[in-house]
């Protein structure tokens, strides 16, 4: 193993979609972002939605979007579990509207509490991936 890089496995409900060697992954923790680079202390963390940022070489080289789940860190690896993870340029415009405006009306009709917060977390993925899609196109990507 390189100890100059950093394992990144990345866990769908679906698939295993990323495992390999980068610089540098930051993940968007529910306290804020965080790098994990090759000696990172270890931790376990909850994910908010948002973006991963995978850096080879002092750049981004891809993004992927999590709509949540939880990240183990080691000294060599960085595991994230994610609840739904699609790569950035995947994401549709479309279908963060329309899951916004899916869940603006699921929230409208909750009749119970529980109800209220899953219309709520969806709402916070439907942002995450419209806020996601747009620093994408701001970025040239």
């Amino acid at each position: 193993m390189d100890i100059n890089k950093v394992q990144f496995d990345l866990v769908s409900p679906e698939r295993l979609l990323v495992s390999d060697l980068y610089d540098m992954v930051v993940a968007p923790g529910e306290e804020g972002d965080f790098g994990v680079l090759p000696g990172h202390s270890p931790m376990i963390a909850n994910l908010r939605p948002g973006v991963i940022d995978i850096y080879e070489n002092g750049v981004i080289t891809d993004r992927l979007f999590v709509a949540g789940g939880f990240a183990e860190v080691t000294a060599e690896r960085l595991t994230v579990l994610a609840e739904e993870a699609i790569p950035v340029h995947e994401i549709s415009a479309d279908d963060a509207k329309a899951r916004l405006k899916a869940g603006k009306q699921a929230y409208e009709e909750a009749d119970s509490d529980a109800a209220r917060v899953e219309a709520e977390a969806q709402i916070a993925i439907a942002e995450a991936m419209m806020a996601a899609i747009s620093k994408a196109d701001g970025a040239g990507h």
